[in-house]
């Protein structure tokens, strides 16, 4: 399984951490999702592919970027 990092911008509560949670949670290919909110980033189990995780957060209303530790797809 792989596992996916990312930056997230614009988080202010948990809110938003439930937000980003469900848009995520609601792709396929998604097995399990863990956003947190003080260091503004998920950790996406699955595989589900890049662009659609980023777009998803980004639909929300949040800024978005795979972390610099990603695993090398982007």
């Amino acid at each position: 399984m792989e596992t996916t990092q990312i930056q997230i911008t614009g988080m202010t509560c948990q809110h938003c951490v439930s937000a980003v949670t469900r848009a995520l949670r609601s792709l396929s290919g998604v097995d399990a999702v863990q956003v947190q909110l003080a260091p503004g980033q998920a950790t996406v189990q699955g595989s589900a592919d890049h662009t659609l995780l980023l777009r998803a957060i980004e639909n929300e209303g949040y800024g978005a970027t795979l972390a610099p530790d990603a695993s090398g797809r982007r």
